[in-house]
Parts: structure tokens; C-alpha cells; sequence
């Protein structure tokens, strides 16, 4: 009787979390400046790797209108757009491309919480490579 008493609270919580609004807002800003990318390649393995949180292109899953996950993807992707957008590029503010190149070699970009639900972000050794040099060639490198 205390399991079925439990599932009956937790669907009423998960209920009740839907009415929170943040997180639903899947609005895209426009685009207002992009990088010269140093080559296709490179524009191709960064949106299929980095773009949903690293631009204003974000593809926005189911699971991104369902809390708690909607709260987690928005604050991930507000974050994201606000350290480092190609869709904003020369931005007043600091927009951080020279860190890209070491977020990615480190193993910390892309998210490790992000691949499960998109694996072709997962890249292997030769792409995370060329990724790699590429986004040096186009942004530049935080070690130099």
C-alpha cells in the first residue's frame, strides 16, 4: 500500500512541476553574425556536436516541454548561447570561440549528459581531431 501511495505522490508531483513555466520558451533569436569557418568540415562536425547549445539554431526535443528535463536544457542551452554563440558573432561582450578548441581536446564539450539523447554528437577520435584543429584554425586557441 506505501509503493502505490508513493507512485500516486510522485504522478501528482509530476504533475504539479508542469505548470512551472521556465523552460517552454523554445524561441530561437535571430542569427545576427556568424564566423568564416576555416572550412565546411569544420561548420559541419560543430553543428552536428555544438549548435543546439552554441547557437540560436537550437533543435528543440520532445523532452524539452516536459520538467523537470525542460528546466535542464533550457539552463543549458542559456548558458551555452551566453558563453560562446556562433550566431552572434562579434557580439560586444566576450563571446569565448578561443576556448572552444580546449573544451572539446578535454573531453568536456560536448556534455556528457547531451550524448545519450543525441548520438550523433558523439564524435570519434579522427572528428574530435579535426574538430579540434578546425575550431583553432577558425576562433583561435586559448593556448596561444
Amino acid at each position: 500500500m506505501n509503493f502505490v501511495k508513493f507512485l500516486g505522490g510522485a504522478a501528482i508531483a509530476l504533475a504539479a512541476i508542469q505548470l512551472v513555466p521556465y523552460g517552454r520558451d523554445h524561441a530561437n533569436p535571430p542569427v545576427t553574425g556568424e564566423p568564416k569557418w576555416d572550412s565546411p568540415r569544420t561548420e559541419e562536425l560543430f553543428n552536428r556536436a555544438c549548435k543546439d547549445c552554441h547557437s540560436n539554431n537550437t533543435v528543440w526535443p520532445w523532452y524539452s516541454s516536459v520538467a523537470p528535463a525542460s528546466w535542464l536544457t533550457q539552463l543549458d542551452v542559456s548558458k551555452g548561447r551566453e558563453a560562446f554563440n556562433v550566431s552572434e558573432w562579434g557580439r560586444p561582450e566576450e563571446n569565448e570561440g578561443e576556448k572552444a578548441a580546449e573544451e572539446v581536446r578535454e573531453g568536456k564539450m560536448p556534455m556528457v549528459i547531451y550524448l545519450p539523447a543525441h548520438p550523433e554528437a558523439k564524435l570519434n577520435a579522427a572528428e574530435k581531431d579535426e574538430l579540434v584543429k578546425g575550431l583553432v584554425a577558425t576562433f583561435g586557441d586559448e593556448k596561444s
